[in-house]
């Protein structure tokens, strides 16, 4: 996909965004009870490399044991925030489909909460398995959800109006791990849905 043009500025770099997870990881580590096996989902896209630095530095600063680690995809909107579906899909394969949950803390880690469609549909999902609770993760918090979901977890609060763009950029997706805010140009902005 080619990438929306417009003017980047950067608002947080590689750096920032390394003490910002490892900030994350500590507030999660709190949440987490060491009796209860731990279930890390990743929405793909940058959601699940997310899940995978997030549990890394769990365990590599908390001696968390290795988790359960699923992605599932969910799309509504391409990254541009472009709406490519009217309902938000989720897409499980069979093994999602018969994975038991039940007793777990279920951790979901996406990379933005905007409009919070995408992280209701995982939430509502999971919460058919019958975890014992379900916590909610991101990198940046748009702080305008039109639903009823929130983060548990948030690494930054960004208040960003539309039509703006907040682009976290994760690799192996994007070269560097960093978050830029996207000024659209005119002719893009009247596209999105």
């Amino acid at each position: 996909m080619e990438r929306p043009r417009g003017l980047r500025t950067c608002l947080y770099d590689e750096t920032q965004l390394e003490l910002v997870l490892s900030d994350m990881a500590q507030a999660l580590a709190k949440r987490l009870d060491r009796a209860d096996p731990v279930a890390v989902v990743g929405i793909l896209r940058r959601g699940a490399p997310l899940a995978d630095r997030l549990v890394a530095a769990l365990q590599r600063h908390h001696g968390m044991p290795a988790p359960l680690r699923l992605d599932l995809r969910i799309k509504r909107y391409e990254d541009d925030l472009t709406l490519l579906h009217p309902e938000t899909r989720l897409d499980a394969n069979e093994e999602q489909r018969a994975l038991a949950l039940k007793d777990y803390t279920v951790v979901v880690v996406d990379d933005v909460l905007y409009t919070g469609n995408s992280m209701l549909r995982a939430v509502a999902w999971l919460a058919q398995k019958q975890p014992r609770r379900i916590i909610v993760v991101t990198l940046a918090d748009r702080c305008v959800t039109r639903l009823p979901i929130h983060a548990d977890v948030v690494g930054v609060r960004l208040q960003v109006a539309p039509p703006d763009v907040v682009e976290c950029n994760v690799p192996p997706y994007e070269p560097t791990f960093r978050i830029e805010l996207l000024k659209l140009e005119a002719g893009a902005a009247s596209s999105r849905g």
